[in-house]
């Protein structure tokens, strides 16, 4: 059983992170989005220290919050003038950015607790306790090359990554 200390702190930084990503994502200033995401990146790893998963924390500090923001922000500065005023979106823009995120939204929580997760179990199954998946499946579908497995939509988002700060790099340069 949790200890009240336990579950207030759990709703204190679940509060801080929703609070640091809505930030991130509405603040027009780019260095201030990539030092909200900071926060929230953090909040992430207070989570897994909670859970008791200090390696995945200790990871999620030094690789995501220290590494990976520390190229955000180098990229930003290469590419971007932090005292350009930014051109405000027109209503129809918003609109339609407003549509398509809550379209999108529902069609990923649909697929989210429709499809097969692990093992052929969905989130929904696994959330009524009808099916029980151990953190060794876990480990093993984010490492596994078969089918539900997931090492290779990561190396590719690592790709990804790699190209657009390369792509940030040259673009910068040219100017």
């Amino acid at each position: 059983m949790d200890s009240v200390g336990n579950i207030i702190l759990y709703f204190v930084i679940a509060a801080v992170m929703i609070v640091f990503s809505f930030m991130a994502v509405r603040t027009r200033k780019i260095l201030r989005s990539a030092t909200y995401l900071l926060f929230s990146l953090l909040a992430t790893a207070v989570f897994y220290f909670q859970l008791g998963y200090q390696f995945l924390g200790a990871v999620q500090v030094a690789v995501y919050a220290g590494g990976i923001m520390v190229l955000f922000v180098f990229a930003i500065l290469l590419t971007h003038r932090p005292d350009e005023k930014e051109r405000r979106l027109d209503s129809h823009r918003k609109a339609v950015g407003i549509i398509s995120s809550v379209c999108g939204a529902i069609v990923l929580l649909y697929a989210l607790f429709t499809m097969p997760v692990l093992n052929g179990a969905s989130l929904s199954e696994c959330i009524n306790g009808s099916a029980m998946i151990t953190m060794s499946d876990i480990g093993k579908a984010f490492t596994g090359t078969a089918k539900f497995q997931y090492l290779l939509p990561f190396e590719a988002v690592s790709v990804l990554l790699l190209a657009c700060i390369i792509g940030g790099v040259v673009v910068a340069r040219k100017n």
